[in-house]
């Protein structure tokens, strides 16, 4: 159960960041979570938005360089140690977490943060062999 993330590669100067903000506000295309990391020379500006594709295009046609990738969206309990315990089922099944942010609003009672791992498969199975829930795609962009 996995959701589209958005990758797009930024050279480190002042309005690049703006640039891509501003072409998809004008497309009528909502960030739903982002992170942003850098370098001193470039960043990588990761996205969940909620029309992903079209996303993609309007990037890639606007001269960005933009990848997609799988992620996980998964429910984290929002108390003290429930993201611990979410990290425990990785660490137990040997999945190194590349990275990890949250996501912008709540499911209920619990925080929203999105995975990538070294294998989304099988943490997504491990997930969900330990019953905790996540969310799929579609649900996700329309939260």
């Amino acid at each position: 159960m996995t959701a589209k993330q958005l990758s797009i590669f930024l050279e480190n100067r002042s309005g690049r960041l703006h640039e891509v903000t501003d072409v998809l506000g004008r497309a009528g295309i909502n960030i739903r979570a982002l992170s942003l990391a850098d370098t001193s020379d470039f960043g990588i500006l990761r996205l969940i938005v909620d029309k992903p594709d079209e996303a993609y295009r309007i990037l890639r046609n606007s001269g960005f360089t933009v990848r997609e990738s799988d992620v996980l969206a998964v429910e984290v309990s929002d108390q003290p140690g429930g993201l611990a315990k979410v990290l425990e089922i990785f660490r137990n099944g040997g999945i190194n977490v590349e990275y990890m942010y949250a996501f912008v609003e709540k499911s209920g009672k619990n925080a929203i943060v999105i995975f990538r791992t070294e294998d989304i498969s099988r943490s997504s199975n491990l997930l969900s062999e330990h019953g905790v829930s996540q969310i799929e795609g579609e649900k996700l962009y329309k939260m």
